[in-house]
């Protein structure tokens, strides 16, 4: 079968999704077709939650309702080649798609280690396809004791999420000696780390899983330190690599080694082939160096970008790196961080002032509901320009990053964030006496 549509999307994922819609917003008048390799896939941040906070797994299904609102053909194949000369696609079935624009959103895959034993039944890399990801919710349900690879947000989330289903041991080993120290301070990780082990969950970090034993199925892991532990499953959360395979083949280049290189309007060296999401390369909103950041929310601010400049760059819409921001959720307990934080800021040589601020998020704190909170702002010193940002506390705080995030991404300096005007209710946030990103600033200006 031959067909061909103006602008085909490689991908069902969120990048692929709002490539394919904001496409259709800004070119009402061009047929667009989604191609993606899974027919059932799923929310990907969903997916820890999957075992306990959803009654079923299918409430966390990707569904094709925004496509279809918008009348976006989609079918389910795998694109197997690209011809750039002839501008089509062949898939799996033998089926070939001529485009006019062409957009990969591909994806990552889970990072599979090179570990001894790896291969054993009950040993889970996160795939995203529903089937898959049913049976893993099943048989991680039927296990005893559960091992979790991985402090950052996926393996803190699945470790947070297990220990809420009753009778099962789980244990979380991550390789430095902090969770989520990727992306927090030390003193922000403690929270994490806290919460964790007040949920039973069995923390072990320094420390490097060298083999999973058993027969055909896992029944026990072999630590660097020399500990032997009994599980029944493993949960491969170590991070993604982008699927580059595509794009490799028809000799597009890749960024820093690593994903699809494009421009700030998401196009790769071939004018007509953009990328967007976890197989496209990232780079750091501060230095421009290789930024491996694989969020929805950044797949799908990259999605935008792509859409609406697919046959002109009709609107100035530029990405220019990503701020890498983040927020999870422990057990009533948010985290969130956007930018540098002030490690990585003095690893990258910036001389900083760091503004802290807490507090409660609810006024007067007598509320019910009330939660701590903790701001902490990182400056530049000689500019006065923020650089990034940290949270931690209750729900609030999940817009509370992102309002940070926008304040980096329009370089605000101390003194604009203390003069700050915002909305406040004594439900809904801190006093604004004391309204946390307001007070840390303030404490940067008065050290400036």
């Amino acid at each position: 079968m031959q067909k061909k549509a103006d602008v085909l999307v490689i991908g069902g994922g969120p990048a692929g999704v709002v490539s394919a819609v904001t496409a259709k917003q800004f070119y009402p008048d061009k047929n667009i077709l989604l191609m993606k390799s899974i027919e059932h896939g799923c929310i990907p941040c969903g997916i820890p939650y999957m075992l306990s906070s959803l009654k079923n797994p299918d409430e966390n299904k990707m569904g094709n309702a925004p496509l279809e609102k918008n009348n976006i053909e989609v079918v389910s194949e795998e694109a197997t080649k690209i011809n750039r000369e002839k501008k089509e696609v062949t898939t799996a079935y033998g089926n070939t798609y001529g485009y006019e624009k062409l957009i990969l959103a591909t994806g990552s895959s889970p990072i599979i280690p090179n570990l001894p034993g790896v291969n054993k039944k009950g040993v889970y890399p996160i795939y995203k396809i529903m089937g898959y990801l049913k049976d893993f919710v099943k048989e991680i349900k039927e296990s005893k004791s559960v091992l979790v690879i991985g402090g950052g947000f996926i393996g803190v989330e699945f470790a947070d999420e297990i220990s809420k289903l009753t009778g099962i041991k789980v244990y979380l080993v991550e390789l430095l000696p902090e969770i989520l120290i990727n992306s927090f301070d030390s003193e922000f990780s403690e929270f994490a780390t806290e919460k964790l082990k007040s949920k039973g969950v069995e923390l072990i970090t320094g420390t490097k899983v060298e083999e999973i034993l058993g027969n055909e199925k896992v029944e026990s892991v072999l630590l660097s330190d020399g500990r032997k532990i009994e599980v029944d499953s493993v949960i491969l959360g170590i991070g993604a690599i982008p699927d580059t395979k595509l794009a490799i083949d028809v000799n597009l280049d890749l960024d820093f080694g690593k994903g699809i290189w494009t421009d700030e309007y998401m196009r790769t060296v071939d004018p007509d082939i953009f990328a967007v999401g976890d197989c496209a390369g990232k780079r750091d909103f501060f230095t421009r160096k290789y930024a491996p950041v694989m969020l929805a929310s950044t797949a799908t601010a990259e999605a935008r970008v792509a859409g609406a400049n697919l046959y002109e760059l009709k609107v100035i819409k530029e990405n220019k790196g990503t701020i890498a921001i983040y927020s999870t959720y422990i057990d009533g307990l948010v985290l969130g961080s956007a930018g540098l934080t002030e490690s990585h800021a003095k690893r990258e040589g910036f001389d900083v002032i760091i503004g802290e601020a807490q507090g409660i998020d609810k006024h007067p704190g007598s509320l019910p509901g009330a939660s701590n909170i903790k701001v902490k702002l990182i400056f530049s010193r000689r500019a006065g320009i923020i650089l990034g940002g940290q949270v931690a506390g209750g729900a609030a705080n999940s817009e509370l990053i992102n309002m940070i995030g926008v304040a980096i991404q329009k370089r605000m300096s101390a003194t604009e964030l203390e003069t700050l005007q915002v909305a406040t209710h004594p439900y809904l946030t801190s006093a604004p006496t004391m309204y946390p990103i307001i007070v840390a600033a303030q404490a940067v200006s008065r050290k400036m």
